[in-house]
């Protein structure tokens, strides 16, 4: 028994590691002050960790070192340490920060501040200012090319998404979108740029070297009024076949086809569905629902909603660690 046993384990030890750890997921909750982790193997709650006064807006460096919050009531963004959850330090962010994007390399930091019209630019190792660039009133999408050669803001207030060159940190080109534009969504080949619109209830693409709108997605949902589908979140997957639309009021998310743009299922989640976050491999996406203080669980694949799980108050921004490398 004893020489089967220690054939077993060898065996096991040539076979290499075993299967990924779990990556661990982090919600905001607006109201609550504080963030909660989750488990993504388990889909259990780990911890609930106060971070001050309505985070809202969340990220993670790509090597999954650094975790990145909008203070928002506190004009700042904390960064902790993912694992242990103690604060790091801080970075200058301009007044009511928002919504933030990191660039693709993880250096810098973009931050939307909606108070003030100005995108901030920050080094996320000197912690340094680099640059405060004027936008359309109350700026809060965010999102960057894949090469990171653009980023791009949208202004709820103006309708427009704003595209800036991160090297000279000048708008290059204003697209006129619907209405109270909240989200900026980059294939992963930068072909495609889709801007939702909460007001217009439609979520506009956009054609990245041309910046024109090439097509424009609009929502019906039997039983629902018009006036409650309102877009925010968006996600694509990398091969760009899927991308995901979290319909606020609405209580669903948007299924579309990422090469005809059009609907093809709505998915029954919690109440006020805000924003969304993949795992690395894509198989899971979760999303935040305001109003049902609680995280839908979504089977990529399947299409389907396969658990809800009860987070803080008012969940509003959730993003999942890396693999570890």
């Amino acid at each position: 028994m004893l020489r089967r046993s220690l054939t077993a384990a060898c065996a096991l030890l040539l076979l290499g590691p075993g299967p990924a750890l779990a990556n661990r997921v982090f919600v905001t909750n607006e109201k609550g002050n504080d963030v909660t982790v989750l488990d993504s193997e388990t889909l259990e709650v780990i911890g609930t960790y106060p971070v001050g006064a309505r985070p809202r807006g969340i990220t993670i460096s790509p090597d999954g070192s650094e975790l990145y919050v909008c203070v928002s009531d506190e004009d700042t963004v904390k960064v902790y340490d993912p694992e242990s959850m103690e604060e790091l330090h801080r970075l200058p962010s301009g007044p009511d920060p928002e919504l933030f994007v990191l660039h693709p390399s993880g250096n810098p930091l973009y931050i939307a501040n909606e108070d003030d019209n100005l995108v901030t630019v920050v080094d996320t190792e000197t912690h340094q200012l680099l640059a405060e660039i004027p936008v359309g009133v109350e700026p809060e999408g965010m999102g960057v090319s894949p090469d990171g050669k653009v980023v791009v803001n949208t202004s709820e207030t103006t309708n427009m998404a704003h595209f800036i060159d991160t090297d000279t940190h000048q708008i290059v080109a204003n697209v006129l979108v619907d209405q109270r534009p909240r989200f900026a969504e980059f294939t992963a080949d930068g072909t495609k740029l889709y801007v939702s619109a909460e007001i217009g209830g439609t979520v506009s693409v956009i054609d990245p070297a041309t910046k024109e709108i090439t097509d424009t997605i609009r929502f019906e949902i039997p039983g629902v009024l018009p006036e409650a589908i309102q877009p925010v979140g968006v996600r694509a997957t990398k091969d760009g076949s899927t991308v995901f639309v979290a319909l606020g009021p609405a209580n669903r998310v948007a299924v579309v086809d990422g090469v005809t743009d059009e609907v093809v299922d709505y998915l029954l989640v919690g109440q006020r569905v805000w924003q969304m976050g993949f795992t690395p491999d894509e198989s899971l996406l979760f999303t935040t629902n305001g109003n049902s203080n609680d995280v839908s669980v979504i089977d990529v694949a399947r299409r389907e909603v396969v658990k809800s799980i009860q987070v803080g108050e008012q969940p509003w921004g959730v993003v999942v660690a890396p693999d570890k490398q």
